[in-house]
């Protein structure tokens, strides 16, 4: 395990130990933790490290607080050290720090704002994406949810504004916010597939908004979320690119219906991208991104669930068997697409502890990092994997 992986470990078990002791002393104050540990197997391709060979290179160890200073103003955080394969490497960073403060409250309405680093109300899963008990699998939709920018999708340093409604007919919310990407290497790997030397920068101000509706009881709800945003790459001495941008704008539609022992998930991902004036390595080009899936799961018994899953991804909806790209980019045709099955089970022994394991059928590696999978040459067109992963709370 990746040293500054086991440097948290000494820190999340001194919190456990003195969870209670400090929420006795000082009951605003919750704090919480937790750790995975996942080993992942590939018939082919890289998933999470050296899969092909069997992965032990996926653990998270996180450890989150909040306060409520008064009824008010809310602040809460969380420090998470993340290693998964080579696109992040056990630094701990900061997921999310945030302060919320109520504006206006009542029975019928409630109103307020965010400011700090927040987590993006994306879809049905981005803002709980980022704790193994919240998933439903093992590993989040990919086609909608990328983990190769993971750290670029879950928050923004920045302010979000948050307004939300209740009657008998339920519940609507409408949430408007704008801020600061948080980058890091894994974005340019998506967007250029390599690791030229310069670096992204946030281009302007990043835009967000997200409308939902809850059904009394939370039993269905269904949104709308989105997201637009601009990348700067500012080249090095030795890049082949020029100073180039690269424009995103990025939405999902939602709905979930949640049964007493099962529940039914679809959201459709709808992605515009643009790159502009890298140079004739990378000559100017537009695509629309798109990914959908419909996922079930199945609750046996009250502590054991079955997962089951289809989803596709395209690097261009309107060549959806990737040819034109492929004449255009130069790597294979599957490469720019993923159509996925995936088969699950999940136990929660007991409050603390919960075991996975997952099956997915894999065609096409559009999913897939460059950064993982440099030589797309090496890629393998169909494609198995098999994952189990051991998580502990508290």
């Amino acid at each position: 395990m990746h040293r500054r992986v086991i440097a948290l470990l000494p820190v999340l078990g001194l919190m456990s130990a003195n969870a209670e002791e400090s929420q006795s002393i000082w009951d605003p104050l919750q704090v919480h933790g937790f750790a995975s540990q996942a080993v992942v197997r590939t018939s082919d391709n890289h998933f999470f490290g050296n899969s092909p060979e069997t992965s032990f290179d996926f653990t998270e160890i996180g450890i989150n607080a909040s306060l409520l200073i008064n009824p008010q103003i809310l602040l809460s955080g969380q420090l998470l050290a993340r290693r998964a394969g080579n696109m992040y490497d056990g630094t701990p960073n900061l997921d999310y720090g945030l302060a919320d403060f109520t504006l206006a409250s009542s029975i019928e309405h409630r109103w307020g704002l965010r400011a700090g680093r927040i987590k993006n109300p994306l879809g049905i899963y981005n803002e709980t994406r980022d704790v193994p008990f919240t998933h439903p699998g093992i590993f989040l939709p990919q086609v909608v949810y990328f983990d190769k920018i993971r750290n670029l999708a879950l928050s923004l340093d920045g302010l979000m504004f948050y307004g939300e409604t209740y009657s008998n007919l339920g519940a609507l919310s409408l949430t408007v916010g704008g801020g600061r990407s948080v980058l890091d290497d894994n974005v340019e790997w998506t967007f250029l597939r390599n690791d030229y030397d310069g670096e992204f920068q946030p281009n302007g101000i990043v835009g967000l908004a997200r409308l939902w509706y809850s059904a009394p009881g939370e039993q269905l709800k269904f949104g709308l979320s989105g997201t637009t945003l601009s990348l700067q790459f500012d080249p090095g001495q030795h890049s082949p690119l020029n100073a180039g941008t690269t424009d995103i704008f990025y939405w999902i539609a939602s709905i979930q219906y949640d049964a007493e022992d099962w529940t039914l998930t679809a959201e459709y991902a709808h992605e515009p991208l643009e790159w502009r004036d890298y140079g004739p390595l990378l000559s100017n080009f537009r695509t629309t991104v798109e990914g959908y899936y419909l996922q079930g799961t199945y609750r046996i018994r009250p502590n054991v669930e079955l997962l089951l899953r289809y989803e596709e991804g395209f690097a261009n909806r309107n060549d959806r068997d990737g040819v034109e790209f492929s004449l255009l980019r130069g790597p294979p045709p599957f490469t720019y697409f993923s159509k996925i099955w995936t088969a699950g089970l999940r136990w929660d022994i007991n409050r603390e502890w919960m075991v996975r394991a997952e099956y997915q059928r894999h065609h096409g590696t559009f999913v897939l990092s460059y950064r993982e999978n440099p030589d797309p040459s090496q890629l393998s067109e169909y494609w198995n994997l098999f994952a189990v992963q051991a998580a502990f709370r508290f």
